[in-house]
């Protein structure tokens, strides 16, 4: 008891409980280190087993940590890619067959068998190891450059949806993921686990934004397609669109001019694209949001996707409408606008993105 007290740093009464229950075997304490466990083997102690097991070890440290993922005292995937490629990263564990008398005793000089563990597969990513770390450290200037809480920045290859870097700093140690920032203080085991999931969260993938001018992209498209703009139209913009009882203004307050739609898409001018939007009406709008595939997820190969949060069709006017032409009103996921515009990059398909590379 004072030796496994000592040296796997549990409680006396912990250990006591586990020692002096009769049973056929109680497991003290499992992930121990190989040099804590050889010292307690070489001990001697009648009674008391050491047997290997593995865990995962990550050489990289922090890189792509919330891609990766980590797992847990059992080995099993805990986030990332280790929860969602489980069951073919584990194996089959394997056994150890002794034989004991009724009340669970082994008995002496019968000796035990074993069922050799079978390996897992591996799996080949599409991320580049190399482009992660570059784009890491830029994510990591930035925050410090702008003393931002975080910075997240995705790669993906628009023509097959394999991404080469998805970065979310600050990123946490693989190899020890249960140990909170120093500047992160809780007071309870609530907290605590909030705290460990903030940490973990990959927010390309879990949180959800309003996409802002960035989206303007897909309501020129949208335009375009549906013939109710072309690039030479005429727009004139004072700085502001009233649309119904609202004034809703450009980022240039004292505005643009007279402009065509190609230069209202150089200057990225709100009141040019609440005007498509309004060609475009509400029911031909939505169809295209629909069409886009914004309403769904992308069915990345990641667990906790965020959904699309965006207005009921019946419940949207022309305000509503207006201020979705430019981004706003309505939230999507980093990953979901990528893949959008990637869709508009290879020519109109809509692809999959993802880590696993077959």
């Amino acid at each position: 008891i004072a030796l496994l007290t000592e040296k796997l740093g549990i409680s006396e009464q912990t250990v006591r409980k586990k020692v002096e229950k009769i049973s056929s075997i109680e497991r003290i304490r499992t992930n121990v280190e190989k040099e804590t466990g050889d010292e307690i083997r070489n001990a001697g102690f009648a009674g008391i087993k050491v047997d290997e097991d593995y865990r995962r070890y990550y050489p990289m440290g922090t890189l792509a940590s919330k891609v990766l993922g980590f797992t847990g005292g059992d080995n099993q995937g805990i986030i990332g890619l280790e929860v969602e490629y489980d069951d073919i990263l584990k194996g089959k564990p394997g056994k150890i067959l002794t034989t004991t008398d009724a009340r669970g005793i082994e008995l002496d000089g019968i000796g035990e068998n074993r069922e050799e563990p079978q390996k897992g597969y591996t799996l080949r990513i599409s991320l580049d190891a190399d482009i992660q770390k570059y784009v890491q450290q830029a994510a990591q200037k930035v925050m410090e450059e702008k003393q931002a809480e975080r910075v997240s920045i995705l790669l993906m290859n628009p023509q097959n949806g394999e991404i080469y870097a998805c970065v979310n700093v600050p990123e946490f140690d693989l190899n020890d993921p249960y140990t909170l920032p120093e500047s992160v203080t809780v007071s309870d085991r609530k907290e605590r686990t909030d705290a460990l999931n903030r940490m973990w969260r990959n927010t390309c993938i879990n949180d959800t934004y309003e996409p802002g001018s960035t989206f303007k992209i897909i309501t020129a498209s949208a335009g375009l397609e549906a013939g109710v703009v072309t690039l030479q139209d005429q727009f004139s913009c004072p700085g502001f669109r009233v649309v119904e009882d609202r004034r809703i203004h450009c980022a240039r307050r004292t505005g643009h001019g007279a402009q065509t739609f190609v230069q209202g898409i150089e200057n990225s001018c709100n009141p040019v694209f609440i005007d498509v939007a309004l060609r475009l009406g509400v029911e031909k709008y939505y169809d295209y949001f629909q069409k886009f595939g914004l309403l769904e997820k992308t069915g990345i190969d990641l667990p906790g996707e965020a959904g699309t949060i965006m207005h009921k069709k019946e419940n949207i006017g022309q305000v509503e409408l207006a201020t979705i032409a430019f981004g706003q009103s309505f939230q999507i996921t980093p990953l979901q606008l990528a893949t959008t515009a990637a869709s508009l990059i290879n020519g109109g398909e809509r692809i999959t993105p993802h880590f696993g590379v077959k």
